[in-house]
């Protein structure tokens, strides 16, 4: 009797394993395919750059230092490795790209380009998807995350090779100096 016992806590303690590793394993699968859907959208931003600079090339001529360096931070965006470098490859471009419409402005033939309004409008599409992207990765990780640091899970994640991923940070400089803040300024 007492063997059947032992022989039923050992198959339930086995169970219990089983689908804790199980889900560990399909929380790294949706990390991935979250990271997955923000390279993706990367890369279809840094593919559409080239066509967008070349645009804006032919109206703004003496925008040619600009125009320079957004084709630099796209080469660093598309070379950027891991979460980190990644996100501030990313912060750089988006950067760029803000000052690359802003100068169009300055351009009415420019902004009336269908050409230029049809990048405009894919890039918006393309931000709009990669900023779910963002949303849908850092929730992975923070479901992976939080189950790596749960009891009972703790216990089997960090001898089977279970890590805590690094959050997509959107902008990595404002996350890493907070904002100095003072009540003291007498007012009047």
């Amino acid at each position: 009797m007492l063997l059947w016992i032992l022989l039923g806590v050992a198959v339930l303690l086995l169970i219990i394993l089983i689908a804790i590793y199980n889900r560990l394993v399909r929380l790294r699968a949706l990390v991935r395919e979250g990271w997955s859907g923000i390279t993706v959208q990367l890369r279809r931003r840094a593919d559409l750059v080239p066509n967008l600079v070349s645009t804006v090339q032919g109206y703004a001529t003496h925008e040619r230092e600009l125009i320079e360096t957004v084709t630099a931070h796209r080469a660093d965006a598309v070379q950027a490795k891991g979460v980190g470098a990644t996100a501030q490859a990313d912060a750089a471009m988006s950067g760029m790209l803000g000052r690359l419409f802003a100068v169009a402005e300055a351009y009415p033939d420019l902004k009336a380009d269908e050409n230029f309004r049809q990048l405009q409008d894919e890039l918006a599409s393309i931000e709009e998807e990669l900023a779910g992207a963002r949303r849908y990765y850092n929730a992975t990780v923070r479901d992976l995350n939080t189950r790596i640091q749960s009891f009972p899970d703790l216990l089997l994640a960090g001898p089977l090779g279970f890590k805590l991923e690094e959050p997509y940070a959107d902008d990595v400089a404002a996350l890493q100096v907070a904002p100095k803040v003072s009540f003291s300024a007498a007012a009047g």
